[in-house]
């Protein structure tokens, strides 16, 4: 593989410009890189050796990006399964929340509306896409306001929050 010794001055500053405008062309870089017949050979393998860095250069950055995607994934099961014993913890101890001048953990209260058998909703309540699902939002609505949805009910939940 080129190195980018190996490529003129002259491309080593095209370069550093394109990549600056962020791929774009201005009528001055358009000029530089123009090729005619006379500058062929030299300008083909000159941009031969440019394409060969960028490309590497993205070689590398797709490695970050996946080292850096590892690191993420990683840290978001850490925290998952930090909040997980945390939660069980503080039920099984009864305690709604911990506090400090620094850091608050609590219980936040919140509803979702829960089906039994999506096949007893009635049409009225049903949001047609792609399948057939449920509108949530129609039928806790209904419920709230004492209407019976078959197949329907209103669950409270505590979802663990850290502030």
């Amino acid at each position: 593989m080129s190195n980018i010794y190996q490529i003129t001055g002259e491309y080593q500053n095209l370069v550093r410009i394109l990549t600056e405008n962020e791929g774009e062309l201005t009528p001055e870089i358009e000029q530089a890189l123009a090729i005619n017949k006379d500058e062929l050979q030299a300008k083909g393998i000159n941009y031969g050796f440019v394409i060969k860095n960028i490309d590497a250069e993205i070689d590398i950055i797709d490695s970050e990006i996946k080292r850096l995607q590892g690191l993420k994934k990683v840290r978001t099961n850490a925290i998952e399964r930090l909040k997980t014993t945390l939660q069980s913890a503080m039920e099984l101890y009864e305690i709604q929340e911990l506090k400090t001048p620094i850091i608050k953990i609590n219980f936040r209260k919140s509803e979702s509306t829960e089906f039994s058998n999506v096949a007893d909703i009635p049409e009225d309540y049903i949001t047609i896409k792609m399948e057939r699902i449920p509108n949530k939002v129609a039928i806790k609505d209904a419920i709230k306001q004492g209407i019976e949805v078959p197949g329907a009910f209103i669950q409270t939940n505590y979802n663990l929050q850290i502030k």
